[in-house]
């Protein structure tokens, strides 16, 4: 008896298994753990080789990278995922022709930003993050943008067949390369008696994103797919519908990325105004969103690849009008998220201050650990929520909500933290964080689990 239950449970696992969200998900964070634990350490590397300060004018440009990923791929790279779920049972040629097509209008647009960061590098630098030093690292980062748009393509064209392996795969080796990479620099500059500096990290950007790029493109050419049953249908007018949806995504994104990049430049100098030097703002910022974030940061592999994964399955059973079983997940997407992100705040109360003392060798770090810890439920949430607000074909929510979100936390960075310090911005993480997440909650529950009733 005992064994035929223990059949019984086991095949109902491995079928549990063969489902594509559970898959892909698992295959996901199995990679995205791999690549956090690397990062991780690649941190502490960091943080102990050009040092906090280095680490903060390091953090400074990457604002300048989202912007430039929300204006050439964001969008292109959703709504990829979504037609090709809609799709490509209904017309077996669909699949690769929304690929080329976004690949033609991603290429175009990365190689332009590129362009325009490398003319305008001094500027940027100067006037917009307000920090000369970053001047020569902005042209290194812009080559890594052609690389990074182009596999966020293809990450978009195996999301929307539920096919996680490739984007899983290259995701390890962007973060792989990109730390053998300053590691043999480290190493070179080392038995030269020379140091490292920022640049070395953002060259290290430029190798990883190059690493995954070829790793995609070969997966692409390589595979060979069963060409789907056909059925008379074909889509059309592929570039129309990429660009009406992925245009007003790829906006809202940018909205929502300016604002949240104005947020952190604005960090160092209104540290300024409470009294550090410029000196120690970068240095505490750098502590902050090197280290503590990075840390809290670290679950959302998991949240992060059930976001990928969800995205194409709400949106097929959104055009199916299977409404039983979007409600089925937002219900088990609401209590993982709640009793995972949980989890995590505990975790990080009882070993912040040891992770930041013993690993980083940095107490304000762990301080800021601790401090943080409280988002963990509601920004496991708002991810999650987001997305298959996304999927159910409404990303004007989340765009609102999120956007709202970053004006919280941008009044607090602006009027509290000169005042405060930095455990101003602190509190305005929380506080939007709360809001957003509640009111993703609010709006599923009204526009889409009360249809069960």
């Amino acid at each position: 008896m005992h064994k035929l239950n223990f059949d019984g449970d086991f095949v109902q696992i491995l079928k549990k298994l063969k489902n594509p969200v559970i898959s892909g998900t698992l295959l996901l964070t199995a990679a995205g753990v791999l690549g956090k634990v690397i990062g991780f350490f690649y941190r502490i590397f960091l943080s102990r080789t050009i040092g906090a300060e280095g680490l903060g004018i390091y953090q400074l440009i990457f604002p300048i990278s989202t912007i430039c990923f929300a204006i050439t791929v964001s969008g292109f790279s959703t709504a990829l995922s979504k037609f090709i779920a809609e799709y490509h049972e209904k017309d077996s040629s669909s699949p690769k022709r929304f690929l080329r097509t976004c690949l033609l209008y991603s290429g175009m647009l990365s190689f332009c930003a590129m362009l325009i960061l490398t003319r305008y590098a001094s500027f940027i630098a100067r006037n917009i993050l307000l920090e000369p030093r970053c001047e020569h690292l902005i042209p290194i980062l812009a080559c890594s943008i052609p690389f990074a748009s182009i596999h966020a393509c293809i990450h978009g064209y195996y999301y929307g067949k539920k096919k996680a392996g490739v984007p899983a795969v290259s995701s390890f080796i962007e973060q792989f390369v990109r730390v053998l990479f300053v590691f043999t620099i480290y190493q070179v500059h080392l038995e030269q008696g020379k140091s490292i500096d920022a640049s070395a990290a953002v060259w290290g950007l430029v190798f990883g994103e190059a690493g995954a790029f070829l790793f995609c493109i070969t997966a692409l050419l390589l595979s060979q797919e069963k060409p789907a049953k056909k059925t008379g249908f074909r889509v059309r007018s592929i570039g129309r519908k990429l660009i009406s949806y992925s245009v007003p995504l790829s906006m809202n994104r940018l909205a929502l990325t300016l604002f949240a990049s104005f947020e952190s430049i604005l960090i160092p100098s209104r540290l300024g105004l409470f009294g550090y030097s410029q000196s120690d703002a970068l240095s505490v910022y750098g502590i902050l969103t090197g280290m503590a974030l990075s840390i809290i940061m670290f679950p959302t592999v998991l949240t992060n690849s059930v976001s990928v994964m969800i995205l194409p399955v709400i949106s097929e059973a959104d055009s199916r009008n299977n409404s039983a079983k979007i409600s089925r997940t937002i219900y088990q997407t609401i209590f993982g998220c709640l009793l995972f992100g949980s989890i995590c705040t505990a975790g990080f109360l009882v070993t912040g201050q040891w992770i930041g003392d013993f690993l980083f060798g940095n107490a304000l770090a762990g301080k800021f650990i601790r401090m943080l810890s409280f988002i963990c439920p509601f920004l496991f949430l708002s991810s999650v929520l987001s997305s298959i607000l996304h999927g159910l074909g409404m990303p004007g929510y989340p765009f609102v909500l999120n956007l709202t979100g970053s004006l919280i936390r941008i009044f607090f960075v602006f009027f509290l933290i000169p005042v405060y310090g930095l455990k101003a911005y602190l509190m305005g993480m929380l506080a939007s964080q709360m809001m957003t997440a509640v009111c993703f909650v609010g709006i599923l529950w009204k526009k889409q689990l009360r249809k069960r009733e």
